[in-house]
């Protein structure tokens, strides 16, 4: 069985990840295999990479499917260099 993988974001903003068994495999391995030497990966369309394809196929009328993502791996230490902010609580002035 390939990998099936629809993201997507209901009418109500709500982000979404469907997917079967085989795309749940690829998914996970892809997550566990970030590193601060492979710091990311592509979600994206079919025929267009190695990485995680994406279906364009929506589950529910009015959802918009969104093709095309990436995932980032961000240590701690490289946010605090640079980007300090999203240490800062939500609701503060910097936040």
């Amino acid at each position: 069985m390939k990998p099936r993988l629809t993201v997507n974001l209901t009418n109500n903003g709500v982000l979404e990840v469907w997917l079967n068994e085989a795309g749940r495999d690829l998914f996970v391995e892809k997550l566990r295999n970030l590193s601060r030497e492979n710091d990311h990966f592509h979600l994206q369309p079919e025929g267009f990479g190695d990485d995680v394809p994406t279906q364009s196929r929506v589950y529910r009328k009015g959802d918009q499917v969104l093709k095309w993502g990436k995932v980032l791996f961000r240590p701690d230490d490289w946010d605090r260099e640079y980007f300090p902010h999203v240490f800062t609580p939500a609701g503060t002035p910097d936040g």
